[in-house]
């Protein structure tokens, strides 16, 4: 005899409706047997075997307490019981695709735009050859792009406000994880008409801490690099905060600038900022890209991180 359900009230009634209801995948298939009349041809649509459809409607009218299919060598027909369960059955799996489509609406919102942050060098002089490889590979994705020091990338991404991020300094902002993505190395350069230009002897450490130069203000990697190996002790003749501010501050005569190796080629090559070997302190950074902690990079993001990473 079937099991009868449970009075409304009852002690199942406090368990969860998960337990209650049966799942998508079993009242698809009744709906296919109630729309091909045919429990067969119902599993060979499903792509299941007709054993396991006959078990899976069983173990549906025992969940349920009623018998849902009449089988004979005619076919299969609902019963009574069936046919109304189908109905109840046609809304839960509309409401389903439903939210299938609405997820899959937000997934392909999600995965067809992506923030960036990036420190002023990488903004500057990496970002746009990665963006132009990301557009060939994904046509459809609109980028946006936030630039500042490493400290305001930090910030964006752990407030959502960007997807992936790229900084410059010597350690990982607290509450991001990493990858090193690239090396670069910091440059003191003058212009030529600066007493610097005509020396032949590298610049000592002590003696680039002494000489005001033209810096990136606090907060951007450049900085931090550049501080760490004086010590904390480098000295500000201006603090400006773009790497072509500061580039162009140099090449008027200000005074000298460290600038990294990657934003200088242009001014070196045209000899408009002239290089000054250093002795005993080496400038040296990792370029990285930033992430939140525990918020592996996902669609865009992941490909762009991809991308970064081949290109190192």
């Amino acid at each position: 005899m079937a099991e009868q359900p449970e009075a409304v009230g009852g002690a199942g009634a406090s368990a969860g409706i998960a337990h209650r209801v049966p799942d998508l995948g079993a009242l698809e298939l009744l709906l296919a047997v109630a729309r091909l009349g045919s429990l067969g041809r119902a599993a060979r649509e499903l792509g299941i075997t007709q054993p396991a459809a006959s078990s899976r409607i069983r173990s549906m009218e025992r969940q349920l307490g009623v018998a849902l299919v009449d089988r004979s060598p005619r076919g299969s027909r609902l019963t009574d019981a069936g046919a109304l369960v189908t109905e109840w059955a046609r809304r839960i799996v509309e409401a389903a695709e439903a939210f299938d489509v609405g997820a899959r609406a937000l997934r392909d919102r999600r995965d067809s735009r992506l923030r960036v942050a990036a420190s002023m060098t990488i903004a500057e002089y990496l970002l746009p050859g990665w963006l132009i490889a990301l557009h060939a590979q994904r046509p459809g994705t609109a980028v946006s792009l936030l630039a500042g020091n490493s400290t305001v990338v930090a910030e964006q991404l752990l407030t959502g406000e960007a997807d992936l991020g790229f900084v410059e300094g010597l350690s990982v902002p607290t509450g991001l994880d990493s990858a090193v993505i690239a090396h670069d190395d910091l440059i003191v350069v003058v212009a030529p008409t600066h007493p610097w230009a005509r020396r032949r002897a590298p610049l000592a450490a002590d003696e680039l801490a002494a000489t005001a130069l033209i810096l990136r203000e606090k907060g951007s990697g450049t900085r931090q690099v550049l501080d760490t190996a004086l010590g904390g002790l480098a000295l500000p003749l201006l603090e400006l905060s773009s790497t072509t501010a500061v580039k162009a501050a140099a090449v008027s005569g200000a005074g000298p600038a460290v600038l990294s190796e990657l934003a200088l080629r242009e001014e070196l090559s045209s000899h408009r900022l002239v290089s000054i070997p250093l002795a005993e302190v080496r400038l040296h950074r990792a370029l990285r890209a930033v992430w939140p902690t525990g918020h592996r990079p996902t669609g865009p993001a992941r490909d762009l991180l991809t991308l970064t990473r081949s290109r190192a």
